[in-house]
């Protein structure tokens, strides 16, 4: 058995490493951080199903940018070689995942659990809702609207609209007892 090595095993590494202890070695990797990071993030998130992934998987990409920032010869063509380190980096990913799903005769139901709702039904009630709220008198719609959909507390809503909490109160509950009463709401028995 021979024994590991004593010094770096990658020597860009290590020279990236110490660039990165001086705040100053790559001012221009940090700007162009700060000017394409943004677009760069949208490309992530294209190649993910989720917003957390996306921000790793650019960390990842933005990391070996950094690591070969003095190797990249045109620095015109960044975005190019961050594409590519995303696209690299994810298939990577895909790759290397674990497998936790079999597949099986039978399609288990998870126990105890509601069904998730339809998403055209989904959509049918919160379009159902939405023409309930329009139905409303005007100063009860814009109370109920600033409250739920714009998530103002009373005094906040009261402020903005120029009337007291407690007149935000009790137009709001005259409101929600309007809307329970809606018989496009009602659930059908």
């Amino acid at each position: 058995m021979t024994p590991p090595p004593s010094g770096p095993v990658c020597a860009g590494a290590s020279t990236a490493a110490r660039g990165a202890a001086v705040t100053t070695g790559y001012p221009s990797f940090s700007s162009y951080v700060r000017a394409r990071g943004p677009v760069l993030l949208r490309t992530a998130r294209s190649l993910t199903a989720n917003p957390s992934d996306a921000e790793d998987l650019l960390q990842t990409a933005l990391t070996k940018t950094f690591v070969a920032w003095e190797r990249i010869e045109d620095h015109r063509a960044l975005d190019g070689y961050v594409r590519r380190a995303l696209v690299n980096t994810r298939t990577s990913q895909w790759r290397k995942r674990k497998v936790d799903e079999f597949a099986c005769e039978e399609l288990p139901e998870p126990v105890g659990l509601p069904p998730e709702p339809d998403p055209a039904e989904r959509q049918v009630l919160h379009d159902a809702m939405w023409r309930a709220v329009m139905r409303l008198p005007d100063r009860q719609r814009a109370m109920v609207v600033l409250r739920y959909y714009e998530d103002l507390s009373e005094a906040q809503t009261a402020e903005v609209l120029g009337v007291s909490i407690g007149t935000v109160k009790s137009a709001v509950s005259r409101a929600l007892g309007k809307l329970r009463e809606d018989p496009e709401l009602t659930p059908v028995r």
